[in-house]
């Protein structure tokens, strides 16, 4: 039973029809279907992959990541995953998981903590020096070490919250409209419900837009962390 909006964020949270599963089972599906070419011939489901790997490519292109192995296709299965996992929210009794700390740190800890650790593998003095603004007074070098540090740590957190925050801030809205929604069924005159109905459809439509541009700037930030990688 839904007790107020906040219970859609409650995995544990068990409503009539839920369709709790549904989530994991798209997410697999897509995650089988990403390099689908490889085994089958090319159709429209297969171009319509390709899609946000094209998009998330270019990207990687133009970053350090493209010298890393894999990269790539990894940043282009983490975007089309992203992606699917924040439209499936939008669905109603489907749990949205990207709008947890719990699922958005998941993601970007391992993520951040591997390109640190590479780096540090492949050139540790390189990474070390990279703590440090070349050209600055030797005065202030353990203030911007101390402050550089802090700016690389704080990155999975902010990447996380911006994510979850976004999401739960579309899924609440949606929430209050629709509560007023169905009140207006009953209480309010046709002219308020129709308006009701005009705005929670465009909102509906603006989370969609929010949905892909969360997704799309989640990888690119992890693409643009690799430029701090050591040559």
């Amino acid at each position: 039973m839904m007790a107020d909006i906040f219970s859609s964020f409650d995995d544990h949270n068990s409503v009539f029809m839920s369709m709790y599963m549904l989530m994991w089972v798209c997410s697999l599906l897509v995650l089988l279907t990403f390099n689908m070419s490889i085994w089958t011939n090319t159709n429209r489901f297969s171009y319509l992959l390709d899609v946000p790997k094209s998009v998330i490519s270019s990207q990687v292109t133009r970053s350090f990541g493209l010298k890393l192995g894999g990269f790539t296709n990894f940043m282009a299965a983490l975007f089309t995953s992203l992606l699917v996992l924040n439209l499936l929210g939008l669905v109603p009794y489907v749990f949205s998981n990207t709008s947890h700390l719990a699922m958005t740190l998941s993601l970007s800890i391992p993520l951040w903590m591997s390109l640190i650790i590479s780096s540090a593998i492949l050139n540790p003095s390189s990474t070390a020096a990279g703590l440090l603004p070349a050209g600055a007074p030797a005065l202030l070098n353990p203030f911007l070490v101390l402050v550089e540090t802090v700016s690389i740590l704080v990155r999975p957190v902010t990447l996380s919250i911006r994510l979850a925050a976004n999401m739960s801030a579309g899924h609440i809205v949606l929430g209050l409209i629709s509560t007023y929604l169905c009140s207006a069924i009953f209480i309010y005159p046709k002219v308020t419900l129709l308006t009701l109905m005009a705005v929670q459809t465009f909102y509906f439509m603006f989370e969609i837009g929010v949905s892909l541009i969360q997704a799309y700037i989640f990888s690119l930030l992890i693409t643009l962390y690799s430029d701090d990688h050591a040559k």
